[in-house]
């Protein structure tokens, strides 16, 4: 601890040491401020303040003084003329320059002509260290760029008149696995003046193409490369191929600087490609960074295995015509009604005491609404209903398969419990009797005649990153240590995501959320904490950026935190509050009619069990009416009944689960809507 201690130490020793060349302001920071109003009034970055205040990233402490670079100073208006132009010094003959914010050794070789090898030859420094604000760095002399400082107007207008001789023509052929910053490097030049001189390589770097990397290209030139190759021509550039980057993910204690030197980048050029770094470097930030620099074992990739199914077009279905052949259903569902005939103190009270019941009963009147529909379409389909007389630890469902024939059923729905609808697929497989799994959420051993009819929370949290990404959107979380297990989901499983900076103690810091804003982008801010103070802070930053950026507030799970006084429901309608969801808010005709219907016959409304008692088993029903096996269907096409959606796609490790998740949000007129 104390050689870490001392190691600190030192390095900010070595960063102050930098800019004690010129003046360091001092600013004390006031109650409210931010890190972004004190670096608008010394006109500089917040990254710049960070550099020599490296623990103002955990947050800002009242009467905390900070240490300001040394072009922070509140400019004069005849400084601020002169702001961004830098005058080479000259003592004793020799020329030397202060490096300022944003310059890059390259703009300082171009600007004196002088050759990054002389540059670093003069100043060794450069190679330990790197380019450092405040540096004065020592130009090499017999250049032309020195001596031409001191040219009069004349010299100048004369230079102008004279024509420029025509630069020797340089090309280079484009070979397999090279890069836009590997050829870029090797020219000195940047990717952006290599885009510019080829226009047509901003989108894609095809093989084979011949790029202009100095000069105009004759109007006939030779298109060989070697002598061992044949000829190659300039091929149709395909603009379906993507930018040659990767992402890359900041390990601990990485800073800008030891960034640049592992991707050979200026730090400008790094800030560009990732304006995030522009607030500081951040653990677990996920860089764009060119590709063909770094080993496959160190670029962070996607662990998450990839739906490869083709989104399916929902579709409504009808009795198919011609098909008359019966179908057989089996309903297993858990009364358990040896239990209720044997308790003395009667229904009323076992079903108040007993949420299990009350829940089956709900989904039985559900599921019966669906036989009555089957019939009504004079469907050629016969249910069979059993008790299931299940527990957590086991049913009967071995008995009523031998006792039933069910392996000659078209279809089983039920058991509720994950364990027992896994026992019931697996003395069905094979028959490859499907199996439909209608509550559980859990993932399960796969069985390939196994269906999930509940997406589950890890597909849930996929379907809503997924939509985000869909619509282009930059995607920050701001996860409590509370979290944790959401917090490796992300890290894991969602490349690109950002966390805002958290403390030790779980201290919130408003203004590291608003620095990784972006304009011109949705900014989706994933807000996974129960705590009040932070879920506050967090509506309290988004609504005061609004004016300037595109924001809007996601969660991935239920929060009660949120149904709480202590949070304005006004603010989540502004922010839209967005989450996925299994089930959706139905206004349709036919909706309207279930419940209608529904409530003629119960004397109630149907809740969530009975909406998904129906929707399964008239899904099913209408599934097996299509002429194939529940199999083809589930395959082929995906379906919407009342409140659920069933899209399924087969698992690799065997069996189907069901992508059909809304992605829903609260609209400014109090009501829950879909996202298109």
């Amino acid at each position: 601890m104390k050689y870490i201690s001392i190691l600190i130490t030192t390095v900010f020793l070595m960063s102050y040491s930098v800019f004690s060349q010129d003046k360091i302001s001092k600013h004390t920071v006031t109650k409210g401020e931010t890190i972004n109003q004190i670096a608008q009034k010394y006109k500089v970055t917040p990254y710049d303040i960070y550099k020599l205040n490296p623990d103002a990233q955990r947050g800002l402490k009242l009467d905390s003084v900070l240490l300001i670079p040394n072009n922070s100073g509140k400019a004069t208006s005849s400084e601020k003329s002169t702001a961004t132009t830098v005058t080479p010094k000259k003592s004793n003959g020799t020329i030397t320059h202060d490096v300022v914010a944003k310059e890059t050794l390259f703009g300082i070789e171009k600007k004196y002509n002088i050759s990054d090898e002389a540059l670093k030859k003069a100043n060794p420094f450069l190679e330990k260290d790197g380019l450092q604000i405040g540096q004065t760095l020592v130009i090499p002399s017999g250049n032309n760029s020195a001596k031409g400082t001191t040219k009069d107007s004349k010299t100048i207008l004369a230079t102008k008149l004279i024509p420029a001789k025509q630069d020797q023509y340089v090309y280079h052929d484009v070979l397999a696995k090279e890069t836009k910053y590997s050829i870029a490097k090797q020219y000195r030049i940047t990717i952006e003046e290599l885009e510019k001189r080829n226009p047509e390589v901003i989108s894609n770097l095809p093989e084979g193409y011949r790029l202009t990397i100095k000069g105009t290209a004759p109007k006939t030139i030779a298109t060989t490369t070697t002598a061992a190759k044949n000829e190659v021509k300039t091929p149709v550039i395909e603009t379906s191929k993507k930018v040659s980057y990767v992402d890359y993910q900041v390990k601990p204690k990485e800073t800008l600087y030891s960034l640049s030197r592992t991707f050979g980048l200026s730090q400008d050029e790094l800030i560009k490609l990732n304006p995030i770094l522009s607030g500081g470097v951040q653990e677990g930030m996920i860089l764009k960074v060119p590709a063909g620099i770094m080993s496959t074992a160190e670029i962070k990739t996607e662990t998450r295995p990839e739906i490869k199914e083709e989104v399916k077009e929902i579709v409504t279905l009808s009795k198919k015509r011609g098909s008359n052949d019966r179908k057989k259903i089996a309903l297993l569902l858990p009364f358990n009604l040896s239990k209720i005939q044997n308790d003395t103190t009667g229904t009323a009270n076992r079903l108040k005491k007993d949420k299990f019941l009350s829940m089956t009963l709900d989904f039985y009147s559900g599921a019966l609404m669906a036989i009555d529909s089957a019939k009504v379409l004079g469907l050629p389909i016969d249910v069979s209903i059993f008790d299931s007389q299940e527990t957590k630890n086991g049913s009967n469902v071995a008995a009523i398969i031998q006792n039933n024939r069910l392996q000659e059923t078209n279809a089983v729905i039920g058991p509720f419990y994950q364990s027992n609808a896994e026992t019931t697929a697996s003395l069905l497989k094979e028959n490859n009797v499907p199996v439909i799994s209608p509550l559980s959420k859990d993932q399960g051993n796969p069985f390939d005649n196994l269906y999930q009819t509940i997406p589950s929370n890890d597909l849930l949290k996929n379907v809503m990153f997924d939509y985000m990404r869909s619509k282009g959107g930059n995607i920050i979380a701001v996860v409590d240590k509370k979290k944790e297990s959401i917090r490796q989901y992300i890290q894991q499983n969602q490349k690109g995501v950002i966390f805002a900076p958290v403390t030790e103690a779980g201290d919130f810091n408003p203004a590291g959320l608003k620095i990784q804003f972006v304009p011109n982008r949705m900014n989706y801010v994933v807000m996974e904490t129960a705590n009040t103070a932070m879920v506050n802070a967090t509506i309290k930053v988004l609504l005061s950026s609004m004016s300037t950026y595109q924001v809007q507030l996601v969660i991935l799970e239920p929060n009660s935190t949120l149904d709480t006084d202590e949070v304005r429901f006004e603010s989540l309608t502004k922010l839209k509050l967005m989450y996925p969801s299994v089930s959706r808010e139905n206004e349709s005709p036919e909706a309207l009619i279930f419940e209608k219907e529904y409530r003629i016959k119960n004397k109630i409304n149907p809740n969530t069990y009975a909406t998904r008692g129906f929707d399964v088993t008239f899904d099913t029903m209408m599934r097996l009416s299509q002429g194939k096996t529940y199999e083809e269907t589930a395959n082929e096409i995906a379906t919407e009944q009342i409140d659920n959606k069933f899209q399924f796609y087969k698992k690799e490790d065997g069996g189907y689960a069901n992508r059909g998740v809304y992605i829903l949000y609260y609209d400014s007129d109090l009501t829950i809507k879909e996202a298109n």
